[in-house]
């Protein structure tokens, strides 16, 4: 059978922006593929498997890590992406590396480093993912960082601050940061891997809240899209108990915000009718979406978790040691860059090489590192 034709929105690895440095073409995969593969194979990469996404890694063994959040977000993404006829490579290269760049212990490394760092060009997880596809892996003869393309750069930087953008454009006119200064939206496969890492983190922490014991699924049904699938699973399984019931209803979430996502974006992509996927870029709103009506529930479920498990008072005290940790570190090797690799040591701007040093961490060396150099047993 004949592969489908690429819908014109998609994004085309034969007609990508390119890559900063050129390369010649691989022979047997497309310019997304390499990247992908590229992604996969880096340092960065392999160290999410040890960084928190909301519970340490000595927690439990089953807890959702960053390595495994970003496979459930591929897994989503190129779901979604088959139905539409968008790049299946791209979303998976983007949703694997989109958090490359973030601390060890979740948000707080990410808050801790920011504070530290004020004066200093401040801290942003989104750009920090940037830099070590960019900069920080050193794996290549001809270059430092992957070398990917403008398109998965592009979705990787999902956030960016007015600053940062404009530093960013200066060297690069035109290029990943413009739509943070003059509007617009990225490719919608970029758009596609924010919307699946909403879906991927609501869905993998209401399991994981209730396997802690911090959220009762009692509490969970005062949520409507909790409610609504919990209703259905017992209807059809009236037998249904514990854990297989909330897989369950876990399951029917999820599959009725993908079914809703591509509803949704067809229906906005027949109304705007994008000639290319430039044209797809230059929508005032993203394109790629959630229907009015699920955006409201998945909302709601996302402050149920703020409130419930983010802010629970024995998530908060594991933050606060985390968070510690993390400026000792800073303040070590700020003070003392003998402390530092010499790769990192080397490097004219300390601060920055300390932020860069500490951002790669898993969360266990980061434990380790602090209590070697401060003699704190924080865990």
């Amino acid at each position: 059978m004949a592969p489908a034709a690429r819908p014109a929105y998609a994004a085309d690895p034969a007609r990508s922006r390119g890559r900063r440095l050129p390369e010649p073409a691989a022979p047997t995969r497309s310019d997304f593929q390499r990247d992908r593969d590229r992604i996969i194979h880096s340092t960065a990469f392999r160290r999410l498997v040890y960084k928190t996404q909301v519970f340490l890694n000595h927690e439990g063994d089953l807890f959702r890590t960053r390595l495994t959040h970003s496979l459930e977000v591929a897994q989503l993404g190129r779901s979604i992406a088959r139905s539409l006829g968008l790049d299946e490579d791209l979303v998976e290269a983007v949703a694997l590396a989109h958090d490359l760049g973030h601390t060890p212990f979740g948000h707080a490394g990410q808050d801790v480093l920011d504070e530290c760092m004020q004066g200093h060009g401040g801290f942003e997880h989104n750009l920090q993912s940037l830099r070590v596809v960019d900069h920080l892996e050193q794996r290549y003869p001809a270059f430092d960082g992957l070398n990917l393309c403008f398109e998965t750069r592009e979705g990787i930087l999902k956030h960016c601050s007015r600053r940062n953008a404009e530093l960013i454009d200066a060297v690069e006119p035109g290029g990943i940061a413009t739509r943070f200064l003059h509007g617009g939206q990225p490719s919608l496969e970029a758009q596609l891997c924010n919307v699946a890492d909403e879906v991927a983190y609501n869905a993998h922490d209401v399991d994981d809240g209730v396997r802690s014991g911090l959220i009762e699924l009692e509490q969970l049904l005062e949520v409507e899209l909790v409610r609504e699938h919990w209703r259905a699973a017992l209807d059809e399984h009236p037998q249904l108990t514990g854990k297989r019931l909330l897989f369950e209803t876990i399951r029917r979430m999820l599959s009725a915000q993908v079914y809703d996502i591509i509803d949704a974006t067809r229906a906005a992509l027949a109304e705007a009718a994008p000639m290319d996927a430039d044209a797809a870029r230059r929508a005032d709103k993203p394109l790629l979406r959630f229907s009015p009506g699920m955006r409201a529930k998945s909302t709601v479920l996302k402050r149920f978790l703020f409130a419930n498990l983010y802010r629970h008072p024995q998530v908060q005290a594991t933050r606060a040691r985390a968070e510690q940790i993390l400026r000792d570190l800073f303040a070590v090797y700020a003070g003392d860059a003998t402390q530092l690799p010499p790769d990192f040591a080397e490097r004219p701007d300390r601060e920055r090489a300390c932020a860069d040093y500490i951002a790669g961490m898993t969360d266990r060396f980061a434990i380790r590192e602090h209590q070697r150099l401060t003699g704190k047993t924080l865990f």
